[in-house]
């Protein structure tokens, strides 16, 4: 009840603080490079095998020409509060629909993950299996309590997912969604969070031995960019992934925090409208996290926080995510805070040796700071817009409510997976099977992964019941 108690209010306050709406003269995005942006190999054009070599700045300015247009927010969703508003309450169920291929695998933890395959969009879906076994493959993390389902993912892998004959990239896609989420089934006494990056790395193994030979670059939306960043930056130049897109990532996770809770939408909007997304995600698993053995300090953390009445953010994670949203040795925290400082990304961007892009908003009301400098690295691109809210840039399409994001993301993914040459080598450890069928990567014996009965095709235009959508 805490989220919809949030988002009526929200509703009811609407008006008042579209008044306060900050007029931009300049629509254009903010672009940022390193002063000593990389040099990259690419190919001189699609049908060439003549390369060159240019800088990232160059590339950008020249591939990924969208990224530069101005963003001029449809007219009845002028300001960062409506925006997010109306990615949490839109209608987006005829929009890009998507079917997907699910297949569940079981972790060496005993936990589940889901790996949803981009089929197609809308009624006709596209037989992946005639896809080649190279084509690039855009991996996505979701947002917070989000899913396969999620309009914004849509948005993204149904072009994308779409047969070049018919406009699309040709590409395909997984979601890995995370523990508890979009339907996937909690089976050990953890959870997800925002700095927890093994389950993204082993459904990366998983997925780099199913298709060897096809470039994968990773794309994350809040959260999930958060996850996608520490990601990238943990392996350096072993990433599987060939490059990163993170759409409105948290960043600093502290700071936004204190920003929440110091106005009165920021701590009984959104914070209590996450805050209350994850409660209700735990009262669905809560049975599950608990009969795997009572006695784990993850089971009795279940009811203690299940008595929380409309808690925020900080309330949940504090009584719940800083104990259950990872695995030893960095879980369990000992406070809020302090998961929040070590869970954050904004002080590992320059770790990150990958082509990576991110795009912010300056009116998002969850995201407070972001690290504009990239930390200095030469392969990182750092975009803000002026307007666009959480996870919205809402512009005025032909006939419909289109995303100005779209676009930077389709010539941002392409020129990674097909324009640069990349290296030919080995990205990651070695990948073998254990004597019980156990995907594994040489020299991390704490993870391994294997497929289990379950999934199919399923339906991934609908949302989750008691969930909010969009965050």
């Amino acid at each position: 009840m805490g989220s919809l108690f949030s988002i009526v209010g929200l509703s009811f306050m609407g008006a008042f603080f579209t008044l306060a709406t900050k007029v931009y003269p300049d629509n254009s995005p903010i672009v940022r490079f390193s002063p000593d942006p990389a040099i990259i190999t690419v190919r001189k054009s699609a049908d060439s095998d003549e390369t060159e070599q240019v800088s990232i700045r160059t590339l950008v300015e020249t591939r990924c020409k969208s990224l530069f247009t101005e963003f001029r927010p449809i007219w009845w969703l002028f300001n960062g509060h409506l925006q997010t508003f109306y990615c949490i309450l839109g209608d987006f169920s005829k929009n890009n629909r998507m079917w997907y291929d699910r297949k569940f695998i079981r972790l060496a933890d005993g936990g589940t993950l889901c790996l949803t395959w981009g089929r197609g969009l809308d009624f006709a879906p596209a037989d992946a299996s005639k896809a080649k076994d190279d084509v690039p493959i855009i991996v996505v993390n979701h947002g917070l309590t989000g899913g396969s389902y999620e309009a914004y993912v849509r948005a993204i892998l149904g072009p994308a997912c779409t047969p070049v004959e018919e406009g699309g990239l040709g590409y395909r896609a997984v979601v890995v969604n995370f523990r508890g989420c979009a339907g996937v089934p909690i089976t050990s006494p953890q959870l997800y969070s925002a700095g927890h990056t093994d389950d993204l790395r082993q459904a990366l193994a998983f997925i780099s031995n199913l298709y060897p030979k096809a470039p994968m670059v990773g794309l994350g939306f809040s959260l999930g960019a958060n996850v996608i960043t520490r990601y990238l930056a943990e392996e350096g130049d072993q990433s599987r992934l060939l490059g990163g897109c993170a759409l409105a990532c948290p960043w600093d996770l502290d700071k936004n925090n204190i920003g929440l809770l110091s106005s009165f939408l920021g701590k009984h909007v959104y914070s209590k409208g996450m805050g209350g997304n994850l409660l209700n995600l735990l009262k669905r698993h809560s049975k599950a996290l608990v009969s795997a053995d009572p006695d784990h300090q993850v089971a009795k953390a279940v009811p203690i926080t299940l008595a929380l009445k409309n808690p925020t953010l900080e309330t949940f994670d504090n009584n719940f995510t800083r104990i259950a949203g990872g695995s030893p040795p960095h879980f369990p925290f000992a406070t809020a805070q302090d998961y929040y400082n070590w869970a954050s990304s904004h002080h590992v961007v320059g770790d990150i040796r990958v082509p990576f892009l991110a795009i912010n908003s300056a009116d998002d009301p969850v995201v407070r700071n972001v690290p504009m400098d990239g930390g200095g690295n030469g392969l990182a691109v750092m975009a803000l817009t002026a307007a666009g809210g959480h996870l919205g840039w809402f512009q005025s399409g032909p006939g419909y409510v289109d995303r100005w994001v779209n676009k930077p993301v389709f010539e941002w993914v392409k020129l990674v997976a097909e324009d640069m040459v990349h290296e030919k080598r080995q990205r990651g450890p070695n990948i073998y099977y254990d004597g019980e069928g156990f995907l594994r990567e040489e020299g991390r014996p704490h993870l391994g992964c294997r497929v289990i009965p379950g999934g199919g095709v399923i339906d991934g235009n609908g949302g989750e019941e008691g969930m909010l959508q969009g965050l």
